[in-house]
């Protein structure tokens, strides 16, 4: 492959003004679409060396044929431009957006003549005004059957209203109490029109003044014996109080913003997006994103909020994001146009926002997961990732027994490695097992004794495995049976060995198959920062494309495996911590357990003093004693 691309323009042709530009392949289709405050400084990155690219970058640019630009007067201007052709195109190698599922909205349609609230997914309604998105249908009619109650405004269709102006009869609802009846003439339709302005404007922003108001027109009549106003105006405050109440206050009550919380790997990002409006989060939207090419946080945040308001009616006055993008400012100034007023976009530092953020940001990781553990536990992908995988590393069959194996240490201490299995794509979490590392060099030497260990396993014959239940580990045959159980040993030998890492680790992995006498099973390595497959001997390593179901397979088998690591990790530093304290003459296991929940660690433990150690519970002077001299010692 050569190393220039032979595409590529002269530097002195490409403007240094702001612009957008676009990549297209040999039949024209527009690949990539971007913008740069600088068009010749960020193009030069595309054309650096190729083998200093991401690799996915790499992947983009020789398959392009050609690129252009446009320059433009600034730097919102770009914005627009590319907001515009990202649309218009839809390139293949711009991130891909997908909602979850379609949300319904709660929409007023204030370009008729008497505006009506209506349950709708159609977001294209000419003069509505949009209220979510919400999680059921069932809870925007909810909201809309509490909210009449308050401001009895129309949610008749236009037919019933139609007839019921010809005919001067109220439709139902006007009959129920439901409807003020524009259409019988019961009110008129500048009376329904200030309603349907009060109900957006309540909607809006949860607006206080109306229960304020609500309340001192109820005393009021009750003062003055009207009763029956009394009771109306009671009625319709306990609707109001109702919706608030269906909505926690998660900010000030004032507060008008939309928080976004966003979860993503080198594939792929989750993104939960909080209406939050009078302080309560009145709408979630979930979306989930496909990456191509490399893209940093803060551009992914740009992406996100372009695709958010692009088309947008309601723009908040703050918007919240996990990390600010790089072209704040221009963005502000985007959303300021949308809006007809300022915008603030703001990282959540600290107090509520910072909690809210956080709720958010869990959100988006379980709905990463979810999207992932998708992917892999459908019968027709996990068939597509099996053969894919064949396909890409050569394979005479499909690899239908995995192991994964991962190391994990804690500055090169408790070193421990995991194995889990995956058979026909699915966890064997029975078969799964860890392995203490007593001495290593380093993670390749670690990963070498953990295969020869395993590997040793398949020229046995046929018996069971003696397991410590304690601990969950293989130990010898001498040990009692009261202190062990047996379960069934390794069905059949793998087809296919993955290691998390890159080259050295799978070179390490092939050295123990050729030492075992079991090349026959093969053997690869995926590298975490760019999602790299490599096999043993191979200078360059396989690059699968991001929607293929074999790379969500192995990323699955990688993170299952670093997870169970850890655990076993994090039992063996616990084991050795009471084991440590153990050894003090008079404490037990019970205050073992009360001295960790009162100091948390042994870190903690072994710098307290005497005194300190003599306030907990059960221990008294002398045992606080024996305990610090004996930690102090250790």
């Amino acid at each position: 492959m050569a190393d220039v691309l032979p595409y590529k323009p002269r530097t002195g042709e490409i403007p240094t003004d702001p612009g957008v530009y676009r990549f297209r392949d040999a039949d024209g289709r527009v690949l990539y679409v971007g913008k740069a405050k600088n068009l010749r400084q960020r193009l030069s990155n595309y054309f650096a060396p190729l083998r200093t690219l991401h690799e996915r970058t790499r992947r983009m640019v020789t398959t392009a044929a050609s690129v252009e630009w446009t320059v433009v007067p600034t730097d919102v201007d770009s914005l627009q431009l590319e907001y515009m052709w990202i649309k218009e195109f839809d390139p293949p190698f711009n991130v891909r957006y997908r909602d979850d599922k379609s949300y319904p909205f709660m929409a007023v349609t204030l370009g008729d003549e008497a505006p009506r609230v209506i349950v709708t997914r159609n977001r294209k309604i000419p003069g509505a005004r949009y209220f979510g998105p919400y999680p059921k249908v069932w809870a925007v009619h909810e909201t809309i059957d509490l909210m009449i109650k308050a401001f009895p405004i129309r949610t008749c269709s236009d037919a019933s209203y139609k007839r019921a102006m010809q005919t001067g009869r109220p439709c139902f609802p006007g009959q129920i109490g439901k409807c003020g009846g524009p259409c019988s003439m019961t009110v008129t339709i500048e009376e329904h029109r200030a309603m349907v302005d009060d109900f957006v404007a309540f909607m809006a922003g949860g607006d206080e003044r109306f229960t304020r108001d609500l309340r001192k027109r109820m005393l009021a009549a009750s003062a003055a014996m009207d009763y029956e106003a009394a009771a109306k105006f009671r009625d319709k405050l306990s609707a109001i109080e109702a919706v608030l109440g269906k909505s926690a206050l998660v900010l000030a009550a004032d507060e008008d913003a939309d928080l976004f919380g966003i979860a993503e790997d080198e594939l792929a990002a989750a993104v939960q997006h909080f209406v939050i409006r009078g302080g309560r989060v009145r709408g979630v939207r979930a979306l989930t994103i496909e990456k191509e090419i490399d893209i940093s946080s803060a551009d992914l945040v740009d992406q996100v909020l372009q695709r958010a308001y692009g088309d947008a009616q309601d723009v908040p006055r703050r918007i919240i994001v996990p990390t600010l993008p790089d072209d704040a400012a221009e963005l502000e100034e985007w959303l300021r146009e949308r809006r007809g007023r300022k915008v603030e976009i703001a990282v959540a530092q600290r107090g509520q926002r910072a909690d809210l953020m956080r709720t958010a940001m869990i959100n988006a990781q379980q709905a990463l997961i979810r999207h992932k553990t998708r992917r892999t536990s459908d019968y027709v992908a996990r068939t597509q990732a099996l053969t894919d995988l064949q396909e890409a590393l050569g394979m005479s069959e499909a690899p239908l027994r995995i192991e994964c194996f991962d190391i994990s240490h804690l500055g090169g201490t408790n070193v421990v490695a995991s194995m889990v299995v995956f058979e026909d794509g699915l966890p064997r979490k029975d078969q799964y097992r860890s392995f203490n590392i007593a001495e290593t060099t380093d993670d390749t030497d670690s990963m070498y004794q953990v295969l020869t260990r395993r590997l040793a396993y398949l020229d046995k014959p046929d018996e069971t495995e003696v397991i410590d239940p304690t601990t969950d580990e293989i130990v010898g045959e001498d040990v009692g049976e009261a202190t062990v159980k047996r379960r069934p040993r390794f069905a059949y030998p793998p087809q296919l060995l993955l290691v998390d890492g890159g080259q050295p680790q799978v070179e390490a992995a092939a050295r123990a198959l050729r030492d075992s006498g079991h090349t026959e099973i093969a053997v690869c390595g995926i590298a975490k920062r760019l999602e790299e497959i490599w096999l043993p001997g191979d200078d360059f390593p396989v690059i699968l494309p991001r929607t293929s179901e074999a790379l969500y397979l192995l990323q699955r088998l990688r993170d299952e495996a670093h997870r169970f690591a850890i655990t076993h990790q994090r039992k063996r530093r616990k084991n050795d911590i009471t084991t440590v304290l153990a050894e003090v003459p008079g404490l037990g296991a019970s205050r073992i357990k009360v001295l960790l929940k009162h100091f948390g660690s042994v870190t903690a433990l072994r710098a307290a003093a005497p005194g300190e150690i003599e306030q907990v519970q059960g221990i008294g002077p002398v045992l606080a004693q024996n305990i610090h001299t004996h930690l102090a010692t250790r």
